[in-house]
């Protein structure tokens, strides 16, 4: 199945999950603490809090949080210049994370769009704000 990053429906992954995982669903209502109606009404929700998420991430043994920051890494990236300046000796008090973290999914993503024809190599560089040159890597590195 391929994850649509830019529209997230999370209880449809994490019921695709608990499927290939074939965990029972006594276990899963023991460790979620609800009953079995419960459980079905979160596969149809398309958003969970995020502790019931980690719940979820805990026990079928995948991060679901991932999936959200891929969305950010695609969809959202960020920019040299914040929307907010800060002072420049300003240090916050969040953690701070790499700026670009390409997952294999990413970049599969990103060849698909260029294999299929759906974007321009451009296209990607642009909307995505990819470095040239590591969509150039990712294809040579990645495709036959």
């Amino acid at each position: 199945m391929k994850t649509d990053f830019k529209n997230i429906h999370i209880g449809n992954l994490i019921e695709n999950r608990v499927n290939e995982t074939s965990i029972e669903l006594e276990r899963i209502s023991n460790f979620m603490k609800c009953e079995e109606n419960e459980l079905k009404q979160m596969y149809k929700q398309e958003h969970l809090p995020a502790d019931i998420l980690l719940k979820w991430s805990k026990l079928l043994e995948y991060d679901f949080f991932r999936i959200y920051s891929q969305h950010l890494v695609l969809y959202a990236p960020q920019q040299k210049q914040g929307l907010y300046k800060q002072n420049e000796d300003y240090v916050s008090s969040l953690p701070k994370f790499r700026k670009n973290v390409y997952t294999k999914e990413i970049i599969s993503f990103m060849l698909e769009l260029i294999h299929t024809r759906a974007k321009t190599k451009q296209q990607i560089i642009d909307e995505y704000k990819i470095p040239k040159t590591t969509l150039y890597k990712w294809i040579e590195k990645y495709n036959p």
